[in-house]
């Protein structure tokens, strides 16, 4: 059975954040003719030391729209982390500590405490990255991302890598009708791949990586919205789903049945997903339309 539920406002994106000029040429490519003050995606938990050297857990966000990583403490308070005027989609920190994105323009970045960028990949000899979208992280510091640029089911070219340490980026799929967002099952045995325009969500084992081209097969397909887009999981085993454009995200249990449907009191455009490791019931839900975070409690399931 499933459970339905209406997610709450916590967070919403405060005004001096917001692009009251020029619009950069992402927010113009992928909204034309609006005016978006800004894009927030690419939603995860990690911590971060505070003003007196305190290390607390904060809610990180991507501003696509403004070339921007935001973070918002547990009081709501709103901070730039980085701020590189490209189009950054998601970061994540590395076991090592070092801070590690995907921007569709520039390719794989480090990006430093003054907002320096070095750029790690652009893709592989003669084959640029078409524009990357999300990534994740695997405990080892394995990086997995996906490379989407305008593809779609008439151009199903859209692209998975894996990034090892100390080791040379390999191409996972290149078959995919804009390859979105992406992540980890909680045991890291599974890889989830967001196939955003067929309305999929794509699965295979992580370690028939290492073997060369996985056998991936259709593992959720959804209707409505434009198609999956961030995706997360917990410890539960859980697998969330923000359904693009339609307001709503889904969360799904280890076998793949649809346990809770969670609606937006306001805003269709629901980008990412995120877990908070020490609240597992507790999902973040971004909305990019009205910039803002909303959170479904899912621990009554009866």
């Amino acid at each position: 059975m499933t459970t339905q539920l209406t997610a709450t406002e916590i967070y919403s994106l405060p005004d001096e954040f917001r692009n009251k000029g020029e619009l950069s040429a992402w927010a113009k490519m992928t909204r034309p003719g609006e005016h978006i003050d800004s894009f927030l995606e690419g939603a995860f938990f990690a911590a971060q030391p505070d003003a007196n050297d305190d290390t607390e857990k904060c809610l990180f966000v991507t501003d696509v729209a403004n070339g921007r990583v935001l973070s918002i403490a547990k009081d709501g308070d709103w901070q730039v982390v980085h701020e590189t005027g490209s189009a950054i989609h998601s970061m994540r920190i590395m076991p090592d500590g070092s801070h590690i994105a995907v921007d569709y323009d520039l390719g794989v970045l480090q990006l430093s405490k003054d907002s320096s960028i070095s750029v790690i990949s652009q893709g592989l000899e003669n084959q640029p990255f078409l524009g990357l979208s999300d990534m994740c992280v695997a405990s080892d510091g394995t990086l997995w991302f996906t490379d989407s640029g305008r593809t779609s089911l008439s151009d199903p070219a859209g692209r998975v890598y894996c990034l090892r340490p100390d080791s040379e980026l390999q191409l996972v799929l290149d078959c995919v009708p804009y390859s979105n967002g992406i992540c980890l099952s909680h045991n890291e045995k599974w890889i989830y791949v967001a196939a955003t325009r067929a309305n999929q969500v794509w699965r295979f084992a992580a370690s028939h990586a290492d073997l060369g081209t996985p056998m991936v097969g259709t593992y959720l397909q959804l209707s409505g919205g434009l198609g999956p887009d961030g995706l997360a999981t917990n410890a539960l085993g859980w697998l969330a789903v923000a359904q693009a454009q339609a307001g709503v995200a889904y969360v799904f249990d280890d076998r793949g049945d649809l346990i809770f449907t969670v609606r937006l009191p306001k805003g269709l455009w629901t980008t990412s997903v995120a877990f908070d490791s020490d609240a597992p019931e507790d999902l973040y839900i971004t909305e990019a339309q009205t910039g803002t975070i909303f959170l479904a409690n899912l621990s009554t399931t009866g």
